[in-house]
């Protein structure tokens, strides 16, 4: 990348500000990735003191309902289904949540008021039917919560996945490139000053080197002149050269 750039102080300018946002988002990403790591840890903690919670509820509902089957009979299913109601009394609500600019599904649990089942189990084994419904429906709220967990798991795991992608590129093969490419340029700038630095030294001495070789030919002709004779000849006067006024009162 470094030898395609053309070396300028346009191009080192743009190049450091490129750097400088690398480096921003490099360290904004980092939080990032740290932050979903310990949402992830949290949820997965909760996943697994959910899943130990659902074994011992559903334990207890399947022994709850052994107890409706040995208080009531076999028939009472035959009940519950003719007091079933058209409509479901738990319903699963959705809603989004952001964590870390990761938006993921949370769902909660909706329920309605059904009062055919009140009459459920009214010659026999009303209570335990009771007992039974209340075990499952905390069975059923354990497992929405789970689901909940287990999909924020998924989400955030991905998310974390593409974050530690990006903070790894930026780390590893952009922000070295980068650097390269600034100490290419400076390089470069800084080879380009010492050699005009050494061009306008040769120019200058090239002029002063001429200038004492006009001299040396003009103090000849004039020593030559003065060996035969003649007067010697006056250098030809310069148009930038200042020229005295005689009216000039002040200088």
């Amino acid at each position: 990348m470094s030898g395609k750039v053309l070396p300028s102080r346009m191009t080192l300018t743009a190049t450091k500000a490129r750097l400088k946002g690398a480096n921003t988002g490099h360290k904004l990403l980092k939080k990032k990735a740290d932050a979903l790591a310990v949402r992830i840890r949290m949820i997965l903690k909760q996943i697994v003191d959910n899943k130990q919670l659902m074994g011992a509820t559903l334990k207890e509902a399947n022994f709850s309902l052994a107890g409706v089957y040995y208080a009531a009979g076999d028939d009472i299913k035959y009940q519950v289904l003719q007091n079933v109601g058209s409509s479901a009394t738990s319903k699963v609500g959705f809603r989004v949540d952001n964590v870390a600019g990761v938006k993921i599904p949370v769902f909660d649990k909706i329920e309605s008021e059904n009062k055919a089942q009140d009459l459920t189990g009214l010659a026999r084994g009303g209570q335990k039917l009771e007992q039974s419904r209340t075990s499952f429906t905390k069975a059923l709220d354990n497992l929405i919560v789970i689901a909940s967990l287990q999909t924020a798991f998924v989400a955030l795991d991905e998310a974390q996945k593409i974050t530690n992608r990006r903070v790894n590129a930026l780390e590893y093969v952009v922000i070295p490139r980068l650097e390269d490419t600034v100490k290419y340029i400076a390089t470069e700038l800084d080879e380009l000053e010492r050699e005009e630095f050494v061009r306008l030294k040769k120019v200058q001495a090239s002029k002063k080197k001429k200038i004492e070789e006009e001299q040396l030919k003009a103090q000849e002709t004039a020593q030559a002149a003065l060996a035969s004779g003649k007067p010697a000849p006056q250098p030809a006067k310069s148009m930038l050269d200042k020229q005295k006024d005689p009216d000039d009162l002040f200088s």
